[in-house]
């Protein structure tokens, strides 16, 4: 009896140790959270081509400094206004322009609006000397504004003004005068007019000329820059 009841006490104490084990806490293994792909993707980087919706930008603006210099050119039908436009159109045309620069990021918006420009003027009779200036005078401002990246103030103030000389080429008829051109404006605006106009443009005043273009032109990208300041910071041009 005795060595029943000893043999019985070792499994006892086993079944004690099974229970003991089993209300003992186990250690939690660390759990790691696998990385999650992201859903995001990755934003393109900014096109230099132009498109369509920049080409409609340079066609608005275009159509705006177009309507700026025919009302200042109205003035002219004053004779002794007529060198006075060199300076009064770039100042009037300045805050439209700076509008436009600020909206300007890719190279060929510029060049494109200074062709128009002077196709347009070529099919109005103001000579053939104002495409060729025109899209010189755009290739330059071109590169000017992209040697600042395009954020650069004071770089744009200085296009407007090299960009103002272009409207020089409407005045080359009077310094290289053609037989037809002054028959055309006699035409136009009787002898008197066309007397009084060839008579205040000596072939010493052209470099006075292109001198008040961008003069003019540098006066209307301060003021542009002036009253368009938020545009530009909103813009990143600084």
């Amino acid at each position: 009896m005795s060595k029943n009841l000893q043999a019985n006490k070792p499994q006892a104490s086993t079944s004690q140790s099974h229970k003991s084990r089993a209300n003992k806490p186990q250690a939690s293994m660390p759990q790691f959270n696998k990385p999650q792909a992201s859903t995001e993707k990755p934003s393109k980087p900014l096109s230099n081509k132009l498109q369509i919706k920049d080409l409609i930008t340079v066609g608005i603006f275009s159509a705006i400094n177009l309507l700026v210099m025919t009302t200042a050119s109205l003035l002219a039908l004053v004779p002794i206004v007529l060198p006075l436009l060199t300076i009064i159109v770039p100042i009037a045309a300045g805050i439209p322009f700076m509008l436009f620069i600020a909206k300007v990021k890719k190279f060929g918006m510029v060049l494109i609006m200074s062709a128009l420009f002077g196709l347009l003027m070529l099919f109005t009779g103001m000579g053939i000397w104002t495409l060729p200036i025109s899209l010189f005078i755009g290739l330059i401002c071109e590169f000017i504004l992209k040697s600042g990246n395009y954020k650069s103030i004071k770089r744009s103030v200085l296009v407007s003004g090299v960009f103002s000389i272009s409207i020089i080429g409407n005045f080359m008829p009077f310094f290289f005068v053609s037989s037809s051109y002054v028959e055309a404006m006699r035409r136009g605006y009787g002898d008197e007019y066309t007397n009084a106009a060839l008579a205040l443009f000596p072939e010493w005043s052209l470099p006075l000329l292109i001198v008040a273009c961008f003069v003019g032109g540098i006066i209307g990208g301060l003021l542009g820059r002036a009253v368009l300041k938020k545009h530009f910071i909103k813009a990143g041009i600084v």
